[in-house]
């Protein structure tokens, strides 16, 4: 009961016209734009962008800990590497999330479904996990759910940030839904697809070959948005594979 009329505030509040307005009736929210919203502002500025005119795109990388803010204006395609910071702790192991209770952190491409002003966790961005992916994957009968980036650093399953840290990175993507962007992504990771860490992650997983194709499927997908850097046009198959169009 509690988690639905969480997910039916979020909705609620997704549907106003006044984004940022209705976010800001929270006093952590307020208190995160006071914080601040002149260290974003000038941000943006020095990468050719307003934080008024913004939509996001976030990648996460389990291995090495990190998570990426990508912004752009609106009208554009092309998105540009804002900043990256820590994630402060880790659950589970490399690996996608197959069921619930396994405090595996998700792995493939998602989005921001939920806005909590009022977290547990200082503020969260909670995904959409589980996709459709995630459950044509999965043999289980409980998937799990609930998975957020957010504050504090304690996690099972989440992405923690510090409380510090989601201030900013909740801001963002608030005036990225103020402007217009419903599905906001979140790409999550094993570990950088470079040909190193390729060639010595599939001599350590070698006995999982589904593991190591479901990573290959991934870094399709990683590829292309590195090379492009735009959103990716994903669907999945119905083995639960991603496919990406261009």
């Amino acid at each position: 009961m509690k988690m639905l009329l969480l997910i039916s505030l979020c909705l609620f509040m997704e549907n106003e016209p006044d984004f940022v307005k209705q976010q800001k009736k929270y006093p952590r929210v307020r208190n995160a734009y006071q914080e601040k919203e002149t260290l974003l502002r000038q941000r943006l500025q020095d990468a050719g962008l307003s934080f008024d005119n913004i939509h996001i795109l976030i990648t996460a990388y389990k291995q090495e800990e990190s998570l990426t803010v990508y912004a752009k204006a609106p009208k554009d395609s092309v998105y540009k590497k804002i900043t990256t910071y820590r994630i402060c702790a880790r659950s589970g192991r490399l690996g996608p999330k197959r069921r619930q209770g396994d405090l595996q952190v998700p792995e493939g491409f998602y989005h921001i479904s939920h806005f909590n002003p009022a977290s547990n966790y200082h503020l969260s961005l909670m995904i959409n996990y589980p996709n459709r992916s995630d459950r044509l994957k999965s043999k289980a009968s409980n998937l799990g759910g609930s998975i957020c980036i957010h504050g504090n650093c304690v996690t099972i399953g989440c992405l923690p940030m510090t409380d510090n840290h989601i201030k900013e990175i909740y801001l963002y993507a608030v005036q990225a839904r103020q402007n217009g962007q419903k599905n906001i992504p979140v790409y999550i990771f094993p570990f950088k697809f470079s040909d190193k860490n390729v060639v010595r992650y599939r001599e350590t997983y070698k006995a999982y070959p589904d593991l190591l194709d479901f990573w290959d499927n991934l870094r399709s997908g990683h590829d292309l948005f590195i090379k492009d850097l735009k959103e990716l046009n994903v669907s999945v198959d119905r083995l639960g594979n991603y496919l990406f169009a261009k």
